[in-house]
């Protein structure tokens, strides 16, 4: 049994504590927000109301938080508090540089760490299927293993610091143009008179295929679990798609290169995000294109 302080409890780290408890660990929870912590509670979690309360006595933390300047304030207390050779695990999904300056930190204080963002939404974290992407040294990973374990089916270990935000990175890019993609066939299959089942049946045997159209086909009716038939409740919201595009691009600009498929799906995105669809999964964004024809 590991001692774990978990700190950002939302609609993913809350799922994850709780399978990690389920795991048979014993689990500290955070959060700034009175309801998450208490919905943690009824789980089982031990609730925490400050930092310090969070990390006491425990052998790794974890951190899963909105964006790159929360983790690396919330580090810079930790790093204060925790002992030396505490593992550092943060899965939030952040841009390099942020994930680089924890990095340092964790280091600077004699603490083991690793990046750690996932894919697989919401669902993924309630079942315990995530995939995650770690990047860090390779004792770390050993450590934090069996614990990502816990959480997620797909452990990959990317390389050194922050290659596991370049791998969600890089992934959520293409996430991102696919669906546009796979949104605008069936667009076309629309006006050219091809039923949406037929396009699937077709596309999803064919060269066509992929996860956006054979898991999360944005039309509802062919894949009875995808969002679109559930009036596109996410799932993955869109403003988090944005997010990881607008880090995409990001990322780009410092590496010098030019991403034309990666810049547009940003910007689409920033279209729908802008029209109100910020709140539904990021697959309605197929309503947008549709209503532009």
């Amino acid at each position: 049994m590991t001692s774990i302080g978990f700190i950002g409890l939302g609609h993913m780290g809350g799922p994850m504590a709780a399978n990690l408890l389920k795991a048979g660990h014993a689990v500290r929870g955070y959060d700034l927000v009175a309801e998450l912590l208490d919905t943690a509670a009824a789980q089982g979690i031990l609730p925490s109301h400050s930092l310090e309360d969070v990390v006491e006595g425990c052998d790794v933390v974890i951190t899963m938080l909105p964006a790159g300047n929360h983790v690396i304030s919330v580090w810079n207390q930790l790093v204060a508090v925790v002992p030396a050779g505490t593992l550092l695990i943060d899965c939030s999904t952040i841009d390099i540089e942020s994930a680089r300056v924890a990095h340092n930190l964790a280091q600077q204080h004699g603490c083991p760490s690793l990046d750690a963002p996932v894919s697989g939404g919401t669902s993924g974290a309630q079942a315990a299927s995530l995939t995650f992407m770690a990047g860090g040294e390779d004792e770390a990973f050993a450590a934090a293993k069996p614990l990502l374990q816990a959480m997620g089916k797909t452990i990959i270990h990317c390389g050194g610091a922050a290659m596991g935000q370049a791998a969600k990175i890089c992934n959520n890019m293409i996430l991102g143009i696919s669906m546009i993609a796979v949104s605008e066939a069936f667009i076309l299959a629309d006006k050219l008179g091809l039923s949406q089942q037929s396009l699937f049946d077709v596309a999803s045997v064919s060269s066509g295929q992929c996860w956006s159209l054979t898991t999360y086909c944005p039309v509802p009716g062919p894949v009875p679990t995808s969002p679109a038939n559930r009036d596109y409740q996410p799932g993955f919201a869109a403003a988090l798609m944005l997010k990881d595009l607008i880090l995409s691009q990001d990322a780009a600009a410092t590496a010098g290169v030019t991403t034309s498929l990666g810049h547009e799906a940003m910007a689409l995105y920033q279209r729908f995000n802008d029209a109100g669809g910020t709140a539904k999964d990021f697959s309605a964004i197929i309503e947008m294109l549709r209503k532009s024809q």
